[in-house]
This record gives C-alpha cells, structure tokens and sequence, in this order.
C-alpha cells in the first residue's frame, strides 16, 4: 500500500526545496517530483503555491518559535533555566526534514524579497525577542538592560548559525558562553 502524504509531508520538502534553492524552488512541480508522487497531491493539500507559502510561514511560526517556546516554558521553572535551556534547544543539532541548519536563513533570505515572508519574520522575531526579554526582566533586569540582553542574545544566535556554516564559530559552546555573560549585573 502506497503512503499517502500529509500536508506536513509537501511543507517539509517545500522547506528543503527553499533552503536548496531558494524561494523559486518551491513549485509544486519539482516538489512533487523530489517526493516521487504526482502534481495531484499537492493539489489534495493546497489551493495554490502561495497557500502552500503562507502555510509554510504559519507552520515556522508555530514549530520554531511557539512550540520551542512552550518547551521551555514546561522544561525549566526558572527564567535562568529557562534561558539556558532555549539555547540549548536553539544550538541542538538541525531538523533535516526541514532542511537542516540553513532553513532559518533559507526564510530570512527569501523575506527579502517577500512582503509575506517578511512579515511573518518579523511577527516571529518579536515574538522571540519578547520571550527573552521577559526571562531576563524575571531574572531582576530592568526594561531598558532586559530588552537590551535579548537583542544581542537573538542576534548572536542568528550571526554565530552563520558564521558555524564557514567553521568559525560553535554556537553550541559560544552562545551558552555568551548567555553567561549577560547573566551577570
């Protein structure tokens, strides 16, 4: 018996085409080919490929911020913990259905060019600095000192994933590194 697809199935393999070959790789099409099924379940799944994008970003919204989020929030009772756990999850080793390490910066560089993509972005780059933000006001720092720690600990993450990708950096040690740091008042 032949194993049908899910949507998840047609989202996962989108990622991999994006993270491959950028936004104009998705296309049902080659989807459908990379998947060895035919145009036809895609379209059981999906009116169109912008439906299948707008899904593709509500699905990143929801796997790799909400549901990272709600695991630490159950994994750790402290907001130090909490933190220490986020990095740990953020530095684990990359999902490759969704196309591994470089599909953060697959989705980052297609919101360039994307008026959704870029929006989704930004809803979900709020969303994450928001969650650091409150870990660090928790821990004692003020408004100002907590949003401040978050940026830079954000964007740490996001520039030590690029650089990993030319072996000059470890996010799993540096960024844990860096978070004790801004631990300290």
């Amino acid at each position: 018996m032949k194993h049908r697809l899910s949507p998840t199935d047609w989202i996962q393999a989108a990622f991999r085409a994006l993270t491959t070959g950028g936004p104009q790789a998705i296309r049902a099409e080659s989807i459908a080919r990379a998947l060895k099924v035919s145009k036809g379940s895609f379209y059981w799944h999906f009116k169109d490929v912008p439906a299948l994008k707008q899904t593709m970003l509500d699905h990143w919204q929801q796997v790799a911020t909400q549901d990272v989020i709600d695991l630490v929030e159950s994994g750790a009772s402290d907001a130090k913990a909490r933190l220490q756990l986020l990095m740990h999850i953020s530095t684990a080793l990359p999902n490759d259905a969704y196309g591994g390490d470089l599909a953060e910066a697959a989705i980052r560089d297609w919101a360039r060019y994307d008026t959704a993509a870029a929006n989704a972005v930004k809803a979900i780059d709020v969303q994450r600095l928001k969650f650091v933000e409150t870990q660090f006001c928790a821990l004692g720092f003020n408004p100002q000192q907590s949003k401040q720690r978050a940026t830079i600990l954000y964007a740490a993450l996001i520039g030590l994933h690029q650089l990993s990708h030319h072996d000059l950096a470890n996010p799993a040690s540096d960024l844990p590194a860096l978070l004790d740091h801004l631990l300290k008042p």
